[in-house]
Order: C-alpha cells, then structure tokens, then sequence
C-alpha cells in the first residue's frame, strides 16, 4: 500500500489540504526523503539552497511536503512555520559529532510558538550504514521522553533504501487526522 492510498483512506474532507514541514540538518537526507516519497529519481541529489515543494493531489487530497535547506547559515525555518500540521524532522544516526546540534535546533523548534501541539515524526535516518545510533539509542541520546506538549514518533528509516519510510508515513496520515479536528 502506498503513501497515495493511505492518504486517501484517511482524508475527511475532499479539499482537505495538508502541510508537512520536512526539516533536519544538512546533510540528513532530507531532500532524499522527499524524492522517495515523491518515487522520484534519488541518484542525483544535491544540498538544498532554499527549499523544495512537493504537492501531491489525488482526489482532491493535496499534501504539500517543504524540505527547508538545512545548512547552518540559511536555517531561516521560522518563515515556513505557519499553518503546519506536523512537523518531520530528519537526524542522520550515523553522525555521533553532531548530535548535539541536532539535539538543540529539535529542541527549538520545539519551543516555536507557531509549532506548539504539532506532532513531530523524527525519522532515525541512514540505518543502511552500520556506524548508525538505532532509534531507540537515539531517542534515549536526544532525552526524547521530555517531550510531553504534542504527539511524537521516532521512526527508523534509509533515505536510499525507502525502508521503514512507509512506516513513518502511516504514523504522519493518522496523526494528521487528529491533528485536524
């Protein structure tokens, strides 16, 4: 079952239109992500130098992915942050020196007023390469557990791979839904 069919087995509205905001550092895997989920060529990716938009419309169902360039001197996310209905954010599991970082930008954006109660997907990316935190150790390093103001998932994944993509994808359409109401 694709993430087209999920879609429309969940959607309540014929133009219900949905925002995905599609965030991580650079070089998460992010745009890879996003050409996955499009089942979109992925052998050529280069960094994003603003953002990319995604629009998907089946029956009346848009989704609307914004993969926001993750480089430390263009992280102007703040200006795509309104009307998100869940926010997906992308950690490279394999990159120990910077989680850190990526710790404390999550953590931020969390703290946005504009993002408040907007269930977060973290996807544990690039699982393919064997130096890779799981997502449970990752969860644990980034103290996941205090997050208490919103619905929030930690989803194994490879960008190269789409393994464990759908599995997020489902947690996002249900949580979309509740998120809506």
């Amino acid at each position: 079952m694709g993430l087209l069919s999920i879609l429309r087995r969940l959607k309540q509205a014929p133009e219900q239109e949905v925002r995905l905001l599609l965030l991580g550092l650079d070089n998460a895997g992010k745009t890879t992500l996003l050409k996955q989920m499009a089942a979109e060529d992925i052998s050529h990716i280069t960094p994003t130098q603003g953002f990319n938009l995604q629009s998907v419309q089946s029956s009346g169902f848009k989704l609307n992915v914004w993969d926001i360039g993750g480089q430390r001197k263009i992280r102007h996310w703040r200006n795509y942050f309104e009307n998100t209905d869940v926010l997906i954010y992308v950690i490279d599991s394999s990159d120990k020196k910077r989680l850190e970082e990526t710790s404390l930008q999550l953590f931020e954006l969390l703290d946005e007023d504009m993002l408040a109660a907007v269930p977060l997907l973290i996807f544990a990316n690039k699982q393919d390469l064997m130096t890779a935190f799981s997502a449970s150790d990752l969860a644990e390093c980034l103290r996941l557990h205090t997050i208490r103001d919103r619905m929030w998932q930690v989803q194994a994944c490879s960008a190269l791979t789409a393994e464990g993509l759908q599995d997020g994808m489902t947690w996002v359409c249900k949580n979309i839904t509740t998120h809506k109401k």
